[in-house]
């Protein structure tokens, strides 16, 4: 039997990381096992589409890897892959259904079923269908469509016994049939409900494996029931543990949780993305952190999915997207961030190329690049206070001392390369009998400004140049004399 999955969205805006995790599940799963992956729109609840929402769900897909056999952009033999231009189908098998009688006609008003609402011993909470169209005539019902009165069909549950399902990670579930209200299949304005159209494309489409959220394992007995009002057969359930934001708080655009475009405007690349989600609910048979997909394809296992939620943590995130930066090759990381570093750095004659070989192994965003080059432009306000260094050894009198033997050293030095600088202060240092550390923590700390630097004494200086690198040593010298 071939393996088939499904990735069915809602158009509704951007991705969020439970969908997203969702996705990349059922394509390791299909992939993992030499199946198909496909893409359905699910769209029947026009009032919540989003414009241009379907645009983000492709994009997304191409940009994490996540390729669909099957779709709406790509075609396939089960199509249409959108809901909404499957809207004939969903009637003719709710009728059959209702010739089964395993469905009904329901002509109540909504006054009526708000009234049940109002008198139920529940009240809001659960409001169920008290059957009242069940015992229309044949004549009645026909007599009600001619007149064009509206009306929705209704699953017939069962009302005594029991609907038993099996999950591959919550295992066997049992619902009390008592407990199932005649559910809604056909709306009142002739689109199916979410449930019902679920069911009929997952079987006509010949899913196998459906994944998807616990919050619907109440939901399955019903799916199960319908399975079984046609004579199909159900597919295998895999129902996922929410990813929260703490371990009281799903996660939520709406309370300020980031959204898949989020992490990437804000510098996290994809594949760190991906890799982190995959970790969100699964756990490898070793101790293996960092996949690449064809990785995480050739180890995914169903069984090492949890039950437990799982709570997103940006530290974790921010931390293996560094390791990501640093194992990257050079040119695909310089592509990544030329737009950045040019943004960033205006100064004239500046190489970038430079800087960026300085950064890749300490940054842990690709944003954080702004924020640790702003130094190149403009040489910030700072205090005296960064010239004390105690594992250098430096205090503000011992760095004004070193700052004032560098300049004519520096003024007479010619190669302004990264390692004949290292060799002259080197050679400054040895003379004055100063540790290495108490000649290149000032002249860093003069050149930048700033507690932390992209790279050391030397490498600055290459950056800004000779004239800038001694223009800004010597500012460094008038502000440790004048605090003096």
């Amino acid at each position: 039997m071939e393996i088939r999955t499904r990735f069915a969205p809602s158009p509704t805006g951007y991705m969020h990381i439970g969908n997203l995790r969702t996705a990349l599940y059922e394509y390791l799963i299909a992939k993992s096992q030499g199946g198909k992956f496909i893409l359905r729109i699910e769209d029947t609840d026009q009032g919540r589409k989003v414009d241009g929402a379907v645009d983000v769900i492709y994009n997304t897909l191409k940009m994490t890897g996540l390729q669909h056999d099957e779709g709406p952009d790509v075609g396939g033999d089960y199509g249409p892959y959108v809901q909404s231009e499957r809207m004939g189908m969903y009637m003719d098998y709710a009728l059959q259904l209702v010739e089964k009688g395993k469905a009904y006609y329901c002509f109540c008003t909504k006054e009526r079923l708000d009234s049940l609402k109002a008198s139920n011993e529940h009240g809001d909470a659960f409001a169920r269908y008290d059957r009242h169209c069940l015992s229309l005539s044949q004549e009645e019902i026909e007599a009600n469509l001619a007149a064009g009165k509206p009306f929705v069909i209704r699953q017939l549950m069962p009302n005594e016994g029991t609907t038993t399902f099996e999950d591959v990670v919550y295992g066997s579930i049992t619902v009390d049939n008592s407990e199932l209200d005649d559910q809604i299949l056909i709306k009142s304005d002739g689109f199916p409900t979410y449930n019902f159209a679920n069911v009929v494309d997952d079987h006509t489409m010949k899913i196998t494996h459906v994944v998807r959220g616990s919050e619907y394992l109440s939901s399955t007995p019903k799916y199960n029931l319908l399975y079984d009002a046609f004579g199909w057969e159900a597919p295998t359930y895999i129902h996922l543990p929410p990813v929260m934001r703490d371990a009281q708080h799903k996660l939520s655009k709406r309370h300020g949780d980031k959204s898949f475009e989020d992490l990437i405007n804000e510098g996290y690349l994809v594949d760190a993305i991906m890799n982190y989600i995959a970790l969100l609910g699964w756990s490898p048979s070793d101790n293996q952190e960092i996949f690449t997909m064809d990785e995480l394809i050739k180890k995914f296992n169903i069984s090492g999915i949890s039950k437990s939620p799982s709570i997103f943590d940006i530290k974790k995130l921010t931390w293996m997207n560094g390791e990501y930066i640093k194992a990257m090759d050079f040119d695909k990381f310089y592509e990544l961030a030329e737009s950045r570093l040019k943004d960033a750095v205006k100064t004239p004659g500046v190489d970038l190329k430079f800087i960026a070989q300085l950064l890749k192994t300490r940054l842990e965003t690709l944003n954080d690049i702004a924020e640790m080059v702003d130094f190149v432009d403009k040489l910030p306000e700072y205090s005296t206070e960064l010239y004390v260094h105690k594992k250098m050894k430096t205090t503000p009198e011992i760095a004004l001392k070193a700052l004032k033997a560098v300049v004519p050293v520096l003024e007479a030095h010619e190669d302004w390369t990264n390692d004949s600088l290292y060799e002259c202060l080197m050679g400054l240092a040895k003379s004055m009998e100063f540790k290495n550390g108490q000649i290149l923590w000032p002249v860093r700390t003069a050149l930048s400004g700033k507690p932390s630097s992209p790279g050391g004494a030397t490498e600055l200086a290459v950056i800004l140049g000779k004239e800038e690198t001694i223009r800004r040593i010597e500012e460094g010298i008038k502000l440790l004399e004048a605090a003096e």
